[in-house]
């Protein structure tokens, strides 16, 4: 069996319905909690507890290479990003991490022109 959406390989007990579709776990829990890019209560928790916790946030290590893509290029269109990060992110994942980051206030998008870029704050 195959998840209607991603159409990854799953076992039948592994399957969760949802509208009828049969999804894998992981777009599940997508379809039941979309990323938000635009979420102030997310930034100011997360602003807030790098602040009054006196310590820099922690970051995963896919977190860290996305930072340090971003160092290293320049500013980059989302297509851009996911090629040079080297197919280690689909975009979905990098959908959430750059929902993450973005509450963190470590990177933001902006419009340039046509194309939206992903730069560093």
């Amino acid at each position: 069996m195959n998840c209607d959406r991603c159409r990854t390989p799953m076992d039948e007990d592994e399957a969760r319905d949802h509208g009828g579709r049969m999804l894998c776990e992981d777009c599940y829990m997508d379809a039941l909690s979309p990323t938000r890019t635009c979420d102030p209560w997310a930034v100011y928790a997360a602003t807030s507890f790098e602040k009054h916790s006196g310590r820099a946030a922690v970051l995963t290590a896919i977190q860290e290479d996305i930072l340090r893509t971003l160092d290293e290029a320049g500013p980059l269109t989302p297509a851009g990003l996911l090629a040079k990060m080297d197919g280690k992110l689909t975009e979905a994942q990098f959908q959430r991490e750059f929902a993450t980051l973005r509450h963190m206030e470590k990177i933001r998008a902006e419009k340039q022109g046509n194309q939206v870029l992903i730069r560093r704050r």
